[in-house]
């Protein structure tokens, strides 16, 4: 089973599904980030490469092999007989997203720095990427 276009249900709902905690940490996978811009996952990459000291360890990271292996049993990825994972992927924090708009020359991108929808978006990536709050529930009794 493929999943389904990121594009093609509402904007908060499609980047809530693709948010994955890895090594304790909200990140989406380059192919995610890649559709999400409008750009193919070489050229996302390329242009990632191109700018690498624009991406810090907080920023962005490659999967281990170990990583790769479970995200493929866990998600929604099938493989054809005989086929296998190649690359590691690289996941991209929120600071990463954030960093992506300046280096990828897609329209998406652009739009990305321009428009307000867009900017909507990001606001909704902080906002999953935060941790969570527990409310503290203090115990006894509590006057006023």
């Amino acid at each position: 089973m493929r999943k389904p276009p990121l594009l093609k249900s509402t904007p908060v709902e499609a980047i809530e599904r693709r948010i994955l905690i890895i090594r304790g940490q909200r990140v989406m996978l380059d192919g995610d980030l890649a559709e999400l811009y409008g750009v193919p996952v070489k050229v996302f990459n390329q242009a990632v490469r191109r700018n690498v000291e624009r991406f810090p360890g907080d920023f962005m990271f490659q999967l281990t092999w170990e990583e790769v292996s479970e995200l493929s049993r866990s998600q929604f990825v099938t493989l054809k007989q005989g086929e296998n994972i190649k690359y590691r992927s690289t996941v991209f924090t929120e600071q990463g997203v954030a960093m992506l708009s300046s280096v990828l020359r897609s329209k998406r991108a652009i739009q990305v720095n321009i428009d307000q929808k867009i900017q909507t978006l990001f606001n909704a990536i902080r906002q999953l990427m935060a941790p969570p709050t527990v409310p503290v529930r203090r115990i006894g009794f509590h006057a006023g």
